[in-house]
């Protein structure tokens, strides 16, 4: 019962903490200089915009009355509270508003039609992640300071120091079509190629999983060392344990000591990872979709700041703050999951 009051208090929380986290970005948006109606007169004064030289620029003034004008099409003209309200209620925590950029498509639409792409790379990459540093670190546990965990931890280490950016342009220009790749085996860049749509069903799972690779490993190694050794470490720790003596001292084989207790009780820090399993299916990483020209929700988010397209980032910030949010619950559940002895009861 008390774990059912606590997940429900947590439950009850997240929408006071999606408030403030949303209210703040929101504020910030709202003053920061080069925004949407900042960019709308120098597009009329034709700064920046290639059609117009510097003296004919300079020479075109907006009258106060087309800034009143720019400021209510954008909203601008409205109090800040006013503003907030509509994004949050009128337009559905702004998944109706229309882009910026582009006029003719909402902040939901523009997701949308990244959701799935983020949503295979995430998924992938998460999976691949634990499927692979969990048995690696429980074997560095089992044969610490032996050769393998000596090699192993060199090739850790040596793949932690690389940051995932720089590891995806050595990926491409080994493995891609460029001019210096050693093997022409994957493709350069995007998600599919462009026959896609003609392709057999075999043929675009293949042609998805080609493009998937160079990606996906990409997304591993950043997460590669730190999970691998957070198992290790924690499943030396509870060897040393009383419980894990205590089975010994019963007539208990070290097998059964271990693999019966100890990698149990040695994953309830790993479970503290899976607390971002919601938002990285979505968030991607922009620079790794930056590289390999992937059309995530990343490289959207990127866009989306750059260009001060605000529906679409606080869109964005919407989505994987109520993700984050839910993430953090389902980490607390997995914790009882895994240790039964675990309760929030006030001390």
């Amino acid at each position: 019962m008390e774990r059912l009051d606590y997940f429900v208090k947590r439950l009850l929380l997240i929408f006071p903490t999606f408030l403030g986290i949303t209210v703040l970005c929101f504020m910030l948006i709202q003053f920061v200089p080069g925004g949407p109606v900042e960019q709308a007169i120098m597009q009329m004064r034709g700064i920046g915009s290639g059609e117009s030289s510097a003296g004919e620029g300079a020479s075109v003034s907006v009258s106060e009355k087309q800034r009143r004008e720019i400021e209510s099409y954008y909203g601008f003209d409205q109090p800040v509270y006013k503003r907030y309200w509509n994004w949050l209620v009128d337009n559905k925590v702004g998944m109706q508003m229309h882009s910026y950029r582009f006029p003719n498509k909402t902040a939901w639409e523009l997701i949308r039609e990244r959701f799935q792409v983020s949503l295979i790379f995430g998924v992938t990459g998460l999976a691949l992640s634990y499927l692979v540093c969990i048995p690696l670190g429980i074997v560095k546990a089992l044969r610490h300071n032996g050769v393998f965990d000596l090699v192993s931890s060199v090739v850790v280490f040596v793949g932690y120091a690389i940051p995932p950016f720089a590891f995806g342009m050595v990926l491409k220009m080994l493995f891609s079509g460029t001019m210096d790749a050693f093997w022409d085996i994957f493709p350069i860049a995007g998600f599919h190629s462009e026959n896609y749509t003609q392709l057999s069903l075999f043929g675009k799972i293949q042609d998805i999983f080609m493009h998937m690779c160079l990606p996906v490993l990409c997304y591993i190694i950043g997460n590669f060392a730190v999970l691998t050794l957070l198992m290790k470490n924690s499943l030396i720790e509870q060897i040393s344990r009383d419980y894990v003596r205590t089975v010994l001292a019963k007539g208990g084989t070290f097998s059964r000591a271990v693999w019966g207790h100890a990698v149990r009780n040695a994953l309830i820090p790993i479970a503290t990872g899976l607390s971002g399993i919601l938002t990285v299916m979505f968030a991607g990483s922009v620079i790794i979709e930056q590289v390999f020209e992937i059309p995530g929700m990343g490289r959207l988010s990127l866009e989306a700041i750059v260009g001060r397209d605000y529906p679409v980032f606080m869109g964005i910030l919407a989505l994987t703050s109520i993700l984050g949010l839910l993430g953090n619950v389902v980490a607390d559940f997995l914790y009882v999951i895994i240790d039964p002895r675990i309760n929030f009861r006030k001390q």
